[in-house]
């Protein structure tokens, strides 16, 4: 038993915490704008733990739909589902177990965020199969991982603001940025196997792309904050991520693989500055 616990464990990718913090810190940040501050424990616990949540039961699925795929990668042939060691029924009943856990935690919330949550979990599972079909199939990622955002204005206010859907499309950019990064880990064998990515699709321009995109994401998120925030905090905070992403170009612009990874790897701390810059800069507005 012990063992199986150890392999649902590898199966949700609990030794990887890179990949929920990614969704995490946005969502975070929403629900802080949302409520103009603190938002109180009850929400905060829920976010958290349904981020975690869902974001667990998007592997599950995803591992079952990419399996004929994961075995021809280097870095991902050894997934539980893929091994074999996990059945793919067995896999799907682990995935409907941790989004009903999700969809508990949300019924605690209100009507608006119930019915943003399910629209989310709709994309999230279809997101596994438009890299068949889609040539920038990040796109869609962007799409399922900027959900928490209008989820978490919904849940405080009610309702979706229009900031919301910027803020949604700038974090768009972001994830099109860091999960280009992932994709040119693997971009030789996707070529090999003829799965689509935006590595492949941006060819040599792949690098330039993911800085504009990272542009764009720290463009729309200082446009729509600029006026609720603290103007020395947020500026510093911006200042903070631009460094960063400056690092992340010195890391790619050889496309090695492992530099690559490291990048990716390395955005969730871009994502935490801004969560906590936006809540620093707005306890001192508030001040």
């Amino acid at each position: 038993m012990r063992q199986r616990w150890r392999l649902y464990l590898d199966l949700i990718r609990w030794d990887r915490p890179a990949g929920w913090l990614l969704l995490l810190w946005p969502t975070l940040s929403a629900l802080w704008l949302a409520a103009g501050g603190f938002p109180g424990w009850h929400l905060l616990l829920v976010f958290t733990f349904g981020t975690i949540l869902m974001r667990s039961a998007g592997c599950c699925v995803n591992d079952v739909a990419d399996r004929d795929f994961d075995r021809h990668v280097q870095r991902t042939a050894q997934r539980p589902v893929t091994s074999g060691q996990i059945a793919p029924r067995e896999a799907l009943l682990v995935g409907a177990v941790l989004a009903l856990l999700a969809l508990a935690l949300v019924l605690t919330t209100n009507t608006a965020a119930v019915q943003w949550s399910c629209a989310a979990f709709v994309v999230a599972v279809a997101y596994p199969y438009a890299k068949r079909f889609v040539a920038m199939p990040q796109a869609v990622l962007g799409l399922a991982f900027g959900f928490g955002i209008p989820v978490a204005y919904a849940a405080v206010q009610e309702s979706v603001p229009v900031q919301a859907a910027w803020l949604m499309l700038g974090n768009a950019f972001w994830v099109l940025a860091y999960d280009t990064e992932y994709a040119m880990v693997d971009r030789e064998d996707d070529l090999r196997i003829g799965i689509k990515t935006s590595a492949i699709t941006l060819g040599q321009w792949d690098v330039a792309a993911v800085m504009i995109f990272y542009a764009v994401f720290l463009w729309i998120w200082a446009w729509q904050l600029h006026a609720l925030l603290s103007p020395a905090i947020w500026c510093l905070a911006l200042m903070a991520c631009v460094v960063q992403i400056g690092w992340h170009a010195t890391l790619i612009h050889r496309r090695r693989r492992e530099d690559c990874f490291k990048a990716f790897q390395l955005n969730h701390w871009l994502g935490f500055v801004l969560f906590a810059s936006i809540v620093f800069a707005l306890d001192v507005r508030l001040t």
